[in-house]
């Protein structure tokens, strides 16, 4: 373990260039870094996006800048910031100063993008986050525009409106279990990993969970990366819970779905679970995570005509279904728009046009507010509800909410064993 940890110590500090190999051309590439966890699947997912992205913008000859098409080379950028902040600062600094990128994509940890962003913003390169939810990273924009102006979130959606996704879905589930089940009130357990990025959801879910008429029997807080939740399961199902409410973005997303399925408790798992979000959550958890529901950003549903031809290219090309991180291949080509109408490079002439964004991408309208941040709700970006069934990771909400049904979109199912104990 500690070896494995020295290596990805290094890794984080290390940028790989990768040439678009145009040479023959007669513009400059434009460099883009591509900075997430690359020993993790949300790393992987960033750098995949950026891939598709820059394949797609280099197949037609590159963006036009001055009357010249430049093709766009992608920078890795190995963040490590899952272990280590100064990693990710080390790795942030050298993609600027030694191989020179013109943008940034990307960016997970929240703790390790709030410093990274700082330094993108101390050398004027537009960042556009990937990752990170927290609302603090945009509400920078409204506080000091002239310093933060350089920052956009193309996906997730933050912190809050997950927590309004999270509580349809708790509320959709809720009200299923209700009634099938016969539950006069249900009790929800709160479990989310120790990271910043969560506390909003916990605070939010503590205050108005009671007032959504669920009552709430208790929070756990395991680490991200842990590997053995047993004990906070055995403490949910002693509390009675019917739903737990999940906040995870990293490993312990498998070890909780695992040991969930493997000890058959009696509630619900509804929240947020990205690793959930791909196709090898089935394998890592030997099937015991079937049932688990999440809040994704892509599913093989007609969010728009553009989203089952990404996610059919993503899947043959990676052989793995797209997380949310993979949206840098939005993020590059909605730069990749605002690049050609400002028909410049300097960031000050990207900015208002980026501002003006609306695009019909691949998880929804993508149109950003005034603080940068990417539009949620109806009309705009919803992101979307998937539940593993038996095999298939299948989108399960919007079904018939606010007047939205994607085209695909299932039922959800609640676990066999919670209908076996509730039903004795």
């Amino acid at each position: 373990m500690k070896r494995r940890l020295a290596v990805l110590s290094v890794a984080g500090a290390v940028c790989l260039v990768l040439s678009a190999g145009f040479s023959a051309w007669a513009g400059k590439a434009i460099k883009i870094g591509v900075v997430g966890p690359m020993q993790f699947t949300q790393g992987e997912g960033h750098w995949n996006g950026a891939t598709l992205a820059a394949e797609k913008i280099n197949a037609g000859g590159g963006l036009m800048v001055g009357g010249t098409k430049h093709p766009i080379e992608l920078v890795k950028v190995d963040s490590n910031e899952f272990l280590s902040i100064p990693d990710a600062t080390n790795a942030m600094e050298l993609a600027i100063a030694r191989h020179k990128v013109d943008f940034l994509v990307g960016g997970f940890r929240t703790e390790a993008v709030l410093v990274m962003q700082d330094i993108a913003m101390d050398n004027k390169r537009i960042f556009i986050g990937c990752g990170a939810a927290h609302p603090e990273l945009c509400e920078r924009v409204k506080k000091d525009y002239d310093r933060y102006k350089y920052w956009f979130r193309v996906t997730p959606i933050n912190s809050r409106f997950l927590v309004k996704v999270d509580f349809i879905l708790l509320g959709m589930v809720a009200k299923i279990m209700a009634a099938e089940l016969k539950i006069p009130k249900i009790k929800v357990a709160i479990v989310a990993e120790k990271a910043v990025w969560a506390d909003p959801i916990v605070g939010i879910a503590e205050k108005n969970l009671p007032q959504m008429g669920m009552e709430v029997v208790g929070v756990w807080r395991p680490s991200p990366v842990a590997t053995d939740v047993t004990a906070e399961l055995s403490a949910i199902q002693s509390s009675g819970a019917h739903i737990i409410f999940t906040s995870f973005s990293s490993s312990v997303g498998i070890t909780f779905a695992k040991q969930w399925g493997e000890l058959k408790v009696p509630a619900a798992a509804v929240g947020i679970n990205v690793e959930s979000q791909k196709d090898g959550f089935w394998a890592a958890t030997g099937g015991k995570g079937n049932y688990t529901l999440t809040i994704n950003t892509y599913a093989r549903v007609k969010i728009t005509d553009e989203t089952i031809a990404f996610f059919d290219t993503y899947r043959k090309k990676f052989k793995e279904a797209p997380n949310y991180t993979a949206g840098t291949y939005e993020a590059i080509l909605i730069l990749g728009d605002a690049i050609e109408k400002a028909d410049s490079l300097d960031p000050d002439k990207i900015v208002p046009v980026m501002e003006q964004t609306k695009r019909v991408g691949t998880a929804g309208l993508v149109a950003f507010d005034e603080t940068h941040d990417v539009k949620w709700g109806p009309g705009f970006t919803t992101a979307v509800g998937t539940q593993w069934q038996n095999g298939e990771n299948k989108c399960v909400w919007p079904l018939n909410w606010e007047g939205i049904t994607y085209e695909g979109a299932v039922p959800y199912i609640i676990p066999p064993w919670v209908v076996d104990h509730y039903k004795k």
